[in-house]
């Protein structure tokens, strides 16, 4: 029961981060911001919904490992290259943070209120 409320929350966080880059912010806005660290603004659309899927994954713990692998990577990333200087130190260790929770994931599994274990247990 407590993987499961680890799960929504990391990927809870994710999730709606994703949705509020469609609804609250709006994909121009992403894509400014996307361009602001120096990278093509085409991929906001892809970025976003990258968030919503592999959070949904990690909630209902849906080939956890691989989402929990993703979502480590995409967190180092988005920390070195969105929080830069000393007034983003706290994201950048959130970031950092977030991704060993996730290799925490990854290395122990999504846990047995899954539908990893559900599979793996019909088979």
């Amino acid at each position: 029961m407590i993987t499961l409320l680890g799960r929504i929350l990391l990927g809870g966080l994710f999730l709606m981060a994703g949705i509020s880059k469609f609804a609250v912010m709006g994909i121009a806005n992403f894509s400014q911001f996307i361009e602001s660290a120096g990278f093509p603004g085409f991929l906001a659309v892809p970025a976003a919904l990258f968030e919503i899927v592999a959070g949904v994954m990690i909630i209902v713990g849906f080939l956890t490992r691989y989402a929990a692998l993703a979502l480590a990577a995409f967190c180092v990333f988005t920390g070195i290259f969105y929080h830069q200087g000393p007034e983003e130190m706290s994201n950048l260790l959130k970031n950092i943070a977030l991704a060993g929770a996730f290799l925490i994931l990854y290395s122990h599994g999504a846990g047995s209120l899954s539908i990893d274990t559900r599979r793996n247990s019909s088979d």
